[in-house]
């Protein structure tokens, strides 16, 4: 779209006089392809890591190569049905990719190495293709499964409504897509190319990686089965710490997108002139411009009522550009600059003002109707009384603990000229009301003389007083009305002529009068912050008998997104634990693994903890995308116990054995998908805000999990199977 703008305007540029460019001041295509670019960064540093590691872990160039693959092909396959469904190409969608590298290449990875390992162990006495045909029909079940659980762990995505509903749909479709290709690759392609380039005699000796890591593992496993205790309750304590660490996480819609841009609001008195608010504005422009960080400076004073968002002279936005973070020199980050800005700001009297940054701006507005973080909308029936509370709530506001750009709607401070018309003096002349109203519009607002046409285009020609005569009540007072018998009447005889202050505007939402104070929070998570302001103002304010607050904005999304998940999280879990159930036929051990889950999320918690980060709808998708990887592991891991029992092997044995062998496929699908994310931990670009908390949950739960998996779940097998538990 901006594209073709861009065309057209070319052409608008050659029909223009010389002297005359058109230069646009916001583009938005930058921050598009700035975005694109992190996150596209991200994708490849990811898929070279998780290529470094399929080689330490294989030890064989033609095994990495094929695991790696899939990576392509699947996001081929992703790009296919987003263009099919209508999805483009974006930050979310992309970033979906770059988060579920990990995931992507998870069922490759077990096919290979289980391939791979019987190869070795053949050494050739069989026939390649027979030996690879037996190896994928060992671990397709376990791989069908993962992966259709991981799938199913994103769907309460596409229930959320919305603009989180817009934001993360292209996410959990591309994953799921990307997931639904991985499925049909590590089952056909992986299989075929291995009996292509897994040919010749291999190694099976392990790579001296997986070497070390079996040497430290097996003794550890010993120990654990033996003190079995000991790491039950180390986990029950981490789960305890976690879900203490978590009541102290702060709580946040999505966090802020560095735009590039500082998108700024300016407010002055209703009864502002048009020559008064040019040059207060024209100030507050040379304050930003004194910045060596900004670039342009532009501001659109006013807009008509006949657009969707009208404002009056009173009300400027402003769209300051923001050179490269490399070249500031006043502060270090966006927070700290806006924050000397608003100090420098604040020195010009009769301005209030609300920081914000361009689409995040719109978007504030499309969701509660204010340019701002949160809204405080006060409903009721009397003007004059909804201005009273909506100050008494503004000035408690701003003594919250983190509260700035605290503002009241303007509804007062308007001047009316009011012509109260005798209608018994206007008898006695024979004069009509309509009459004196005809004078008092042309006087005021002017009325149509005559047409003036320029070749095509024609333009009204509007009489009415001049500016100084308009602004003075009392020359209104010596306007001579005609009464019927030719006399020259002064106004000031047939009316009362007065000038009074009224409202500025009336709002209305859901056919109710309302105000709103807005305000944005700074210094802390914006949960903490609406809470105490909602306690607050419930103390020190009295709302009159039918009057009511409600309370909008970014706080009134993450309520919305939280309880949403709230619902439908439960059942996916459900879903999983049915899905497990059909796929082991054994209520033991679905149970087994979906116990997994919950000690899952110690390392996402303890992740956002160390992190600095908030909880948001972005880390909330992190926790749902933990639960896949928590499952997918515990699948491998129970799969191959069953099997080993199934041929024979003592439970100790099993759980032994099972758990040397599955180490490698374990630690390659935790270690895939960790680094995988690692270049979104580390990235600092546009769009690297939003992907931050997932990364930083999905990268400390894998550890945990995984250390739950090798150690934790094996315990549990045995114990469960000693005892031949049943439910």
């Amino acid at each position: 779209v901006v594209a073709a703008v861009k065309d057209r305007l070319a052409t608008v540029q050659k029909a223009l006089p010389r002297d005359v460019r058109v230069v646009p001041f916001y583009d938005r295509t930058e921050l598009v392809d700035r975005a694109m670019h992190t996150v596209t960064k991200a994708l490849l540093e990811g898929g070279v890591l998780v290529l470094v590691v399929l080689i330490l872990f294989l030890g064989n160039l033609r095994s990495a190569l094929i695991v790696t693959l899939v990576l392509p092909l699947s996001a081929l396959f992703a790009f296919i049905l987003l263009n099919a469904f209508g999805y483009s190409a974006n930050l979310m969608s992309l970033g979906g990719l770059a988060i579920g590298i990990g995931m992507i290449v998870d069922g490759a990875v077990v096919m290979t190495e289980n391939v791979f390992r019987h190869l070795a162990e053949d050494r050739g006495k069989r026939n390649v293709v027979e030996v690879v045909r037996e190896s994928a029909q060992e671990v397709a079940r376990p791989i069908v499964f993962g992966i259709s659980i991981i799938t199913v762990v994103f769907l309460p995505l596409f229930t959320l409504e919305g603009f989180e509903g817009k934001m993360f749909a292209p996410l959990a479709f591309t994953v799921a897509a990307a997931l639904a290709g991985s499925l049909v690759l590590s089952l056909t392609l992986v299989p075929v190319m291995s009996t292509f380039l897994l040919r010749g005699r291999l190694s099976e000796r392990d790579t001296w990686l997986v070497a070390r890591a079996k040497g430290l593992y097996l003794p550890v496993l010993r120990w654990c089965l033996k003190r079995w205790q000991v790491p039950v309750v180390l986990a029950l304590g981490g789960l305890v710490v976690s879900g203490l660490l978590f009541t102290r996480l702060g709580r946040e819609f999505l966090p802020p997108l560095d735009e590039g841009a500082i998108g700024l609001q300016t407010f002055r008195l209703p009864s502002v002139s048009l020559s008064t608010s040019r040059q207060m504005e024209l100030e507050a422009e040379r304050v930003l411009r004194s910045f060596p960080e900004i670039t342009t400076v532009v501001s659109k004073t006013g807009r008509a009522d006949i657009a969707s968002d009208p404002m009056g002279l009173e009300v400027s936005d402003v769209i300051a550009n923001l050179r490269p973070r490399s070249e500031w020199k006043t502060a270090r980050t966006r927070e700290e600059l806006v924050e000397k800005i608003r100090v420098r700001l604040e020195n010009i009297p009769g301005m209030s003002y609300s920081f914000s940054q361009p689409i995040q701006l719109r978007v504030d507005e499309l969701v509660s109707g204010v340019k701002a973080q949160v809204a405080i909308k006060i409903f009721g029936d009397d003007l004059d009384v909804l201005r009273q509370n909506g100050e008494a709530v503004e000035r408690v506001i701003r003594q919250v603990r983190g509260a700035a750009d605290v503002n009241l709607e303007r509804t007062a401070g308007t001047a009316y000229l009011d012509v109260d018309i005798d209608r018994e003096r206007i008898a006695r002349y024979g004069i009509n009301v309509a009459d004196i109203q005809a004078i008092i519009e042309t006087a005021i607002g002017g009325s149509e003389a005559t047409v003036l046409r320029e070749g095509q285009r024609s333009f009204a020609v509007v009489v009415k007083f001049p500016e100084a005569v308009r602004s003075d009540p009392a020359h209104f007072e010596n306007l001579l009305v005609t009464a019927e018998d030719g006399q020259r009447v002064p106004l000031s005889q047939l009316a009362h002529i007065r000038v009074l202050e009224g409202p500025a505007q009336v709002s209305r939402e859901d056919g109710q009068r309302r105000i709103v104070i807005e305000c944005n929070g700074t210094g802390r998570d914006m949960g903490a912050f609406v809470a105490d302001a909602q306690h607050a103002v419930g103390r020190e304010v009295t709302i009159p008998t039918g009057y009511f607050v409600i309370w909008g904005g970014q706080f009134e999304n993450q309520q919305r997104a939280m309880a949403r998940l709230s619902i439908v999280v439960p059942l996916v879990v459900l879903l999983i634990f049915l899905l497990l159930f059909t796929s082991f036929g054994s209520l033991r051990n679905a149970v087994l693994i979906v116990l997994n889950i919950p000690f899952a999320l110690i390392g996402g918690v303890i992740g956002l903890f160390i992190s600095g980060q908030n909880l948001s709808v972005a880390a909330s998708v992190g926790f749902i995308a933990l639960f896949g990887v928590a499952v997918l592991n515990g699948v491998v891991m129970v799969s191959y116990f069953n099997q080993l029992r199934q041929e024979g092997a003592t439970l100790e044995d099993a759980v032994l054995r099972g758990g040397e062998l599955r180490l490698r496929p374990v630690l390659m699908t935790a270690l895939v998908g960790a680094l995988g994310l690692i270049p979104l931990l580390i990235a600092s670009g546009p769009g690297s805000e939003i992907q931050r908390p997932l990364a930083s949950v999905v990268v400390g739960g894998l550890v945990t999990s995984t250390l739950l998996t090798l150690f934790l779940l094996p315990i549990l097998y045995r114990w469960l199977e000693r005892r031949d538990v049943e439910f």
